[in-house]
C-alpha cells in the first residue's frame, strides 16, 4: 500500500480498537479503554451510587497514594477512602492538624485515581479549605480529579483527626452552609457524592451530633458520618436517626490501634444499620512498622529476607510492570532498518545515498538551510560560503546524501572492535541458601557507584575487573558472569553482560559510541549517560560530533535497544 492508504487504514484500525464512551452530566458513566484489558472508568460516582443501592455493607480501606489505592483495588475491595490523616503522614511526614493543603490533597487524589482502573474513591475534603465558596471549588476540583465522593466536615481551622484532643466545631449555621454549598456544586455539574461529617460528638455532645446529621440530610447529603462515637449504644443511636437522615446511608470508622470507637465486625456494623465502613490506619500502620523493621535490619547489615520483602518480580507486579509491558506490546514498532543500516559508498560516485535514521526537525532544518545557503552563494566571490555537505530529499523514507567520510587508516578499529556492554545485570545471592537478594540492571557508566548498593565491595575496583574481563572474553557461554566475587558477608556478587553494543568508526582520530536509535532522537551522542555506553569521547567537541552524525559518519552500529 502507498503511505497515504497505509496511514488511513492504521488510523481507522486504531479508532476501532479504542472504544470511547463519554456522557455529560451526573449519573452517567464515562469509560475510556482499549479492547484489551480492563477499562479505565473516568467518572466513578455512578458506581458508588449503585453500590449504595445494593445489599450488604461496603468495606473500604484508606489509601494515601497511588500505590496504596492500586493495592486496595487489586485486593478486590469495593471502594476506598483517601484519608487526610494518612495522606498528611505519608506525603508530608506531618500530623493531621490542618497542615496539608487543598492542592496537595488534590494532587494525591489524581495519582490515586490514575493508578486505579474503576474502584470508586472517596476523598477527604476536610472543612472545604475555607468558606462556602471554597467548599464549592473544592468539590468541583475533587470531582475533576476523579473522586467518586468527597467528605466535608464541620470543624474549625485548624482541624485535626476526630480521635485526638482539642475538637472544635463551627456553628450550626456555618456547618449546614458548607453542606449546602457542596450539594449545590454537585447539582451544578460536579458528579460526586457528598459525605457529610460532624465532629460534634467530641466537641459538644451526642445530641448535637445527631441534630447536625439530620440537618445535613435535609441539605441533600448523600452519606452521613459521625466521627469518634464512643460506644455501641451511640453507634446504634446514630443509625436510628429519624427524618431525612433515616433514608441516607451511614458510614462507620473503625480506627485501628486504639481509637475512641469500639471495633466491630462488618456483620455487626451491618446489623446496626451502617452501609459503609472505613479502615483508616491498616495500610499506613503496617507500612510504618515494616519500614522501621527493615531499617533496623539494614543498620545492622541485614537485607530483608524474601518473606518480608518478596521477590523483585512481585514488586514489579505490584507497581504495574506486567500490565505496562502487555500494553506496550500493542504499540510496538520495528526498528530493524534503523539498527542495521550502514554507510556504503558507490563505486562510481564520490557521494552516496544512505538510508539514515530519521533526523530531528531541528537537524533537518539546519542541514537544509546550509544547502540553501551554499547553492545561492554561487561564484568565486562568495568566499564565506561553504559548500553544502548534506541535503534532505523528500521521499517516503528520509534519505541522506552525504560526503564519504575519510578513509580509515590501516590498523584502525571499526565495527569489529571489542564489544562494549550497555547494561550490566548485578546479582547478589545468599551463599547459604542460594536465594537471590538483589537482581537489578545498572547502566555501564554507573558501575563505579556499585558500592552504594553493596557497601561490602567498597575498595574493590569493580569497573577495572569488568574492563579486564571484557578484554579477555572470547566466545564461551554469554550467560556466564564476567565477574564473581565473595562480598565477605556470606553473599556472592555476580556481574553479567545484558546487552552489547559496538563502536563505529568516525574518522582517523576518534571512536564514538553509536546508537541509531539515539541518533534519531536529537543525536545525543556525547552525553555521559547516552545509551548507557562507556566511555564517552571528551576529546571531540559536541558540535563536531553532531555534525558528523548528520553527515552519516557514524556507521556499522549494532546497538540492540
Amino acid at each position: 500500500q502507498d503511505s497515504g492508504t497505509f496511514s488511513h487504514n492504521m488510523a481507522a484500525a486504531h479508532h476501532r480498537a479504542l472504544r470511547v464512551r463519554v456522557f455529560a452530566g451526573p449519573g452517567h458513566d464515562a469509560t475510556v479503554g482499549s479492547s484489551a484489558g480492563p477499562k479505565y472508568v473516568r467518572n466513578r460516582a455512578p458506581t458508588l451510587r449503585k453500590l449504595l443501592q445494593q445489599p450488604g455493607i461496603l468495606k473500604g480501606p484508606c489509601c494515601h497514594d497511588g500505590l496504596s489505592a492500586r493495592l486496595i483495588e487489586r485486593a478486590g475491595f469495593q471502594f476506598a477512602f483517601m484519608s487526610g490523616f494518612c495522606t498528611a503522614g505519608a506525603k508530608l511526614g506531618m500530623p493531621d492538624t490542618g497542615l496539608i493543603s487543598y492542592s496537595e490533597m488534590l494532587d494525591t487524589g489524581r495519582a490515586a485515581n490514575e493508578a486505579t482502573r474503576a474502584i470508586p474513591i472517596i476523598g477527604d475534603g476536610d472543612t472545604g479549605y475555607g468558606n462556602a465558596m471554597n467548599v464549592k471549588r473544592t468539590v468541583r476540583g475533587y470531582a475533576q480529579a476523579g473522586f467518586a465522593g468527597i467528605l466535608i466536615e464541620d470543624q474549625v481551622a485548624p482541624k485535626s483527626c476526630g480521635h485526638v484532643r482539642g475538637k472544635r466545631v463551627a456553628s450550626r449555621e456555618e456547618a449546614v452552609a458548607r453542606i449546602r454549598a457542596a450539594v449545590d456544586a454537585r447539582e451544578e455539574g460536579a458528579d460526586i457524592l457528598i459525605l457529610a461529617r460532624t465532629d460534634a460528638r467530641q466537641a459538644e455532645s451526642l445530641d448535637e451530633a445527631l441534630w447536625r446529621v439530620a440537618a445535613f440530610a435535609d441539605a441533600g447529603a448523600d452519606i452521613l458520618f459521625v466521627d469518634a462515637l464512643e460506644s455501641e449504644a451511640e453507634m446504634r443511636a446514630f443509625c436510628r436517626a429519624g427524618g431525612a437522615a433515616a433514608r441516607v446511608p451511614k458510614m462507620a470508622n473503625m480506627l485501628e490501634g486504639g481509637g475512641k470507637t469500639p471495633i466491630m465486625s462488618p456483620a455487626q456494623l451491618e446489623d446496626m444499620g451502617f452501609k459503609l465502613v472505613a479502615y483508616p490506619l491498616s495500610l499506613l500502620g503496617v507500612s510504618i512498622r515494616a519500614m522501621e523493621g527493615a531499617l533496623a535490619g539494614l543498620r545492622e547489615g541485614r537485607v530483608p529476607g524474601a518473606d518480608e520483602l518478596g521477590s523483585f518480580a512481585s514488586i514489579q507486579a505490584a507497581v504495574g510492570f506486567p500490565e505496562y509491558y502487555e500494553e506496550e506490546a500493542r504499540y510496538a514498532i520495528s526498528l530493524s532498518n534503523e539498527r542495521t543500516t550502514s554507510w556504503k559508498p558507490t563505486a562510481t560516485s564520490p557521494t552516496a545515498t544512505t538510508a539514515s535514521p530519521p533526523l530531528s526537525a531541528a537537524s533537518a532544518a539546519s542541514s537544509a538551510a546550509s544547502a540553501a545557503s551554499a547553492s545561492s552563494g554561487g561564484g568565486s566571490g562568495a568566499a564565506s560560503v561553504v559548500e553544502a555537505d548534506a541535503v534532505i530529499e523528500e521521499s517516503s523514507a528520509t534519505t541522506l546524501v552525504s560526503k564519504a567520510p575519510p578513509a580509515r587508516e590501516e590498523g584502525s578499529s571499526g565495527s569489529g572492535s571489542t564489544p562494549r556492554p550497555r547494561y550490566f545485570l548485578v546479582k547478589i545471592t545468599d551463599k547459604s541458601n542460594g536465594v537471590a537478594k538483589l537482581e537489578t540492571r545498572i547502566p555501564a557508566n554507573f558501575m563505579a557507584g556499585l558500592t552504594a548498593l553493596v557497601p561490602a565491595v567498597a575498595g574493590v575496583n569493580i569497573e577495572s575487573m569488568i574492563n579486564s574481563a571484557m578484554r579477555e572474553r572470547t566466545g564461551g557461554d554469554p550467560k556466564a558472569p564476567i565477574v564473581s566475587l565473595d562480598t565477605g558477608s556470606g553473599d556472592k556478587l555476580e556481574v553479567f553482560v545484558e546487552i552489547e553494543a559496538h563502536y563505529a568508526h568516525v574518522d582517523d582520530e576518534e571512536q564514538l559510541p553509536v546508537c541509531w536509535s539515539c541518533m534519531s532522537h536529537e543525536l545525543m551522542m556525547l552525553e555521559d549517560a547516552a545509551c548507557g555506553l562507556l566511555p564517552s569521547a571528551p576529546a571531540v567537541e559536541k558540535s563536531n560530533a553532531h555534525t558528523r552524525a548528520v553527515l552519516g559518519y557514524y556507521r556499522d552500529c549494532r546497538c540492540y535497544t
